[in-house]
């Protein structure tokens, strides 16, 4: 990564909630919604978390905005929200746009789809046609 994105990405970390898988499983059993913003080869590739809605990073802002015309209406703002990517690095943009958009309990989960996977947590690879 260049400098720019560096002090970009550390900005945004500086601002937002990041919790690691454990925290994040905690999060999901007491009722979070798993935001999966990868694009679809990487859900073929490495596999899914089960239950996690899928909302591509480039639509993210608009489907997520509380105060937005195209918001999903399943998503309960009142909950919280774990965002994440393949490795973590966009998701921590993501969630700080998120925050300025006024949600308040967002976060990213540290190390992405990745590191969930690693710490063993479920996943499920679709089969594909």
């Amino acid at each position: 990564m260049s400098a720019a994105t560096d002090r970009l990405l550390a900005a945004a970390r500086a601002r937002i909630s990041s919790v690691d898988p454990d925290e994040a499983a905690r999060l999901r059993a007491a009722g979070a919604t798993f935001v999966d913003t990868r694009p679809a080869a990487q859900r073929a590739e490495f596999g899914e978390i089960v239950g996690a809605v899928v909302i591509e990073r480039n639509v993210l802002e608009w489907r997520l905005d509380p105060a937005g015309e195209h918001r999903l209406e399943s998503i309960d703002h009142e909950r919280p929200i774990v965002v994440f990517c393949q490795e973590g690095y966009s998701s921590s943009l993501a969630v700080a746009s998120l925050v300025d958009l006024g949600l308040a309990d967002v976060h990213d989960l540290t190390g992405g789809f990745a590191a969930w996977s690693a710490a063993g947590f479920p996943t499920e690879k679709k089969e594909t046609l």
